[in-house]
């Protein structure tokens, strides 16, 4: 069932875009000549659930959509970095909050047509503000903090764009019995 990779060409390198052209040998002997992969490095998010029980949201602007969105908090597994201490990490970076438990509640591919990484979903609970924002030099975020069933709202509303973030909402609640 697995493709053999026949040969590969890189059209671009760079640490969070790298795109190649993969000739591929399907199993029924097919050959695929052109098979376009972007490699991105892992990623992660959590459901961010304060002391108080309130959510810890971000908005930020998104240029290939050209929108602003309103996402979890989250970001890139840096290279040797666990998922936990990466989630753990872009919270603190994104929000100033620190977390008593950090739970792992999915691990999804966002594309598998195109991307070649998965994104670790979490729960954070027990939430309290220990520091600021330590934002990249690019980031833009705005901390919004709403309540767990305004949340409850907008995903069943469909108001989450950022799908792998509803996927994370999704497995979050269901943890928690909430859905």
């Amino acid at each position: 069932m697995k493709w053999e990779t026949l040969s590969s060409e890189y059209i671009s390198k760079h640490k969070y875009f790298t795109a190649r052209k993969d000739k591929c040998l399907a199993p029924d002997g097919k050959i695929i000549e052109e098979y376009f992969v972007v490699e991105l490095p892992k990623t992660a998010c959590a459901l961010a659930i304060t002391e108080d029980g309130n959510v810890l949201m971000v908005k930020q602007y998104r240029h290939p959509v050209e929108e602003v969105l309103l996402e979890l908090p989250g970001g890139f597994i840096d290279e040797n970095e666990s998922p936990e201490i990466a989630v753990a990490r872009e919270l603190m970076e994104e929000t100033g909050y620190q977390f008593s438990s950090i739970e792992q509640v999915g691990l999804i591919a966002a594309n598998p047509g195109v991307l070649n990484n998965y994104t670790a979903l979490f729960l954070a609970t027990g939430g309290k503000r220990t520091g600021i924002q330590q934002l990249d030099h690019n980031e833009d975020i705005e901390v919004v903090i709403i309540p767990l069933d305004e949340l409850k709202g907008l995903f069943l509303e469909n108001k989450i764009a950022q799908s792998m973030h509803a996927n994370c909402i999704f497995y979050a609640l269901r943890r928690m019995g909430e859905i």
